[in-house]
């Protein structure tokens, strides 16, 4: 096996219909790159010494990865004992007990280190096939965290709703679109519309306004979430041959948006910024990717919820008008 032939199996969409296809293909990179004959130069970030950036030797055409959190992506021995784990958890949740807390762990960790098996993968491609890297990764994380969704027994789907907006008397005067990332649907009720990103680079602005207009136009209180991967990237370098990386994220934006517009109903990271812990509004509305499994989702669908009587929802895995779906 080499980084080329799996660029290749990356690119086949029809490789990651479920979740296994996700895992099987995780197990794969591991094993290739747990062999340092497979790659060039494992380079440590400059400013944050968890991160490492591996180069691909000619067959990856010498490109340089993403940043990759070593404190969360497992190698392929971890990997290979985590997964009955997660999926001894994701089986504990869709029977409706909640598991352990000593395996919280295993989830964002577990998630993190598949999807960024697929996205360093892609990084693999030339340089003028970027673009489509970016937008495929985007692509498969979205699909990636609706199937493990979906596993769990709940009825969840990415598409068009078309909302009416009525005047004051009740009446239809149109209806208006918006496309989300998850429908989450139960009892005849939409429960929650999300938003998955790889990271909350020049999006987070657009989640929080799509809730303001969204309950605004239905006179609602549908919950929205966001899941995001990471918020890092390779940061500029001042010299030659040295790498670092830059965080995404923007506190400011957050912060505003939360006390003058309005909370979302839950932000999820796999791989969490220092300042997300350390800053305790931040800390209060932000959290890690297993509290949507292990206490989020059920709270969630338990609510109230709008009648799907009143939506006209098109179903779709298309990626929505949004074309670059990942950070660069």
């Amino acid at each position: 096996m080499s980084i080329a032939r799996l660029v290749e199996v990356a690119l086949n969409k029809s490789n990651f219909l479920t979740v296994r296809g996700f895992l099987d293909f995780c197990a794969r990179y591991l094993e290739l790159m747990g062999d340092d004959r497979n790659y060039q130069a494992e380079i440590i970030s400059q400013n944050e010494r968890n991160y490492r950036f591996y180069q691909y030797r000619e067959d990856g055409n010498f490109s340089i990865t993403r940043p990759i959190n070593s404190d969360l992506m497992y190698d392929a021995a971890g990997f290979e004992a985590a997964v009955p784990v997660f999926r001894e958890v994701m089986e504990t949740i869709r029977s409706g007990v909640r598991p352990d807390h000593a395996y919280r762990h295993v989830v964002p960790r577990v998630v993190y280190t598949a999807q960024q098996s697929i996205g360093a993968t892609l990084d693999a491609l030339p340089a003028g096939a970027s673009n489509k890297a970016r937008k495929l990764n985007g692509d498969l994380f979205e699909h990636f965290i609706r199937t493990l969704i979906e596993d769990l027994g709940v009825d969840c789907t990415s598409g068009t709703i078309k909302v009416p907006v009525k005047d004051e008397a009740g009446n239809v005067l149109f209806k208006s679109s918006y496309q989300h990332d998850l429908m989450i649907r139960s009892a005849g009720k939409l429960k929650v519309i999300g938003s998955v990103k790889t990271s909350s680079k020049d999006r987070i602005d657009k989640i929080f306004m799509d809730k303001f207009l969204y309950s605004r136009l239905t006179e609602t209180d549908v919950p929205h979430i966001a899941i995001f991967l990471n918020d890092v990237q390779r940061k500029n370098a001042r010299r030659e041959n040295t790498y670092a990386v830059n965080g995404t994220f923007l506190p400011g934006h957050f912060k505003a948006y939360t006390v003058k517009l309005n909370p979302l109903d839950g932000v999820y990271y796999c791989d969490i910024r220092p300042n997300m812990r350390d800053d305790a509004f931040l800390a209060s509305h932000i959290s890690t990717i297993d509290r949507f499994f292990f206490d989020d989702l059920g709270r969630l669908l338990a609510a109230g919820g709008q009648d799907l009587d009143e939506l006209v929802i098109k179903e779709g895995d298309d990626g929505g008008e949004d074309e670059n779906k990942e950070g660069s």
